[in-house]
């Protein structure tokens, strides 16, 4: 489709690419159709991958659980109770491995249908925002695996020693993931509070003013979100996302400063 539109001069006529407001509704539905079917491919090539890798990713995801066990990690085992199971688990970290190994292709997709609609001065901020989410999300999921071994220990000592433990692999896997999901997502926190104080929803000073709830209400949010729910993963995420809000408060002040000069 080709916008033509008149010269207020004259009567000749120029040609341009269409914007977000040449496009019909059919034309968004069709490239939002493109964009999933792409990502959609790229997390299936990642999981493939991940599948063929699995025998690695199975060896690194439980060697916390050999740490506690103070034994190798060839000579630990998880206990498998059912006959699916095995075949389950190795979809499932294939599953997941596929979104992690596919996490840039997702952003740029979702970026590239979301930046039609935006401003130049909005456009600016796109790509920093994108590179520092996916590298905050890392960064707070390896600080999760690192934070595991831990966290095990205090939840085998804390039922005494009248319990002899052994995990199984669907809930050993699913508190691995969901403590990298818990920890990434936290991470994401500085980007949030950035960007609300950008679009002028809040402001550097009433988060400044706001300190003593915030620290509640982090220390709550992180009791919630993690899944060990031991006082030992709480501080270790709490600690950096109050840090976080001190640093958000320092950078928008500092952009949005910027942009008034402007």
């Amino acid at each position: 489709m080709v916008a033509v539109r008149r010269r207020s001069g004259g009567g000749r006529r120029t040609t341009e690419a269409p914007g977000p407001a040449d496009l019909s509704v059919l034309d968004h539905l069709s490239e939002l159709r493109d964009r999933i079917i792409k990502s959609a491919a790229a997390v299936t090539v990642g999981a493939v991958v991940c599948w063929f890798l699995y025998p690695w990713i199975f060896d690194v995801l439980v060697d916390p659980y050999c740490s506690l066990q103070g034994a190798a990690v060839d000579d630990c085992r998880l206990l498998q109770t059912e006959p699916l199971e095995a075949f389950s688990i190795r979809l499932k970290i294939a599953g997941y491995g596929g979104v992690a190994l596919a996490m840039p292709v997702l952003l740029w997709q979702v970026w590239r249908f979301v930046v039609p609609g935006l401003h130049a001065n909005e456009k600016r901020w796109a790509y920093p925002f994108v590179g520092s989410a996916l590298v905050l999300f890392v960064l707070g999921a390896t600080l999760a695996f690192h934070t595991l071994t831990p966290a095990l220990e205090f939840l085998t000592e804390v039922g005494g020693e009248g319990l002899q433990q052994q995990f199984r692999p669907a809930p050993y896997f699913e508190l691995i993931t969901y403590m990298m999901l818990a920890f990434g997502v936290g991470f994401e926190f500085p980007i949030v509070l950035v960007f609300l104080q950008l679009a002028g929803v809040i402001t550097a000073s009433s988060l400044r003013s706001a300190r003593r709830y915030a620290v509640v209400g982090i220390v709550v949010v992180v009791a919630v979100i993690t899944p060990s729910g031991d006082p030992y993963t709480l501080g270790i995420l709490s600690i950096p996302m109050y840090l976080f809000y001190e640093i958000s408060i320092l950078i928008g002040t500092l952009l949005t400063r910027r942009s008034d000069e402007r």
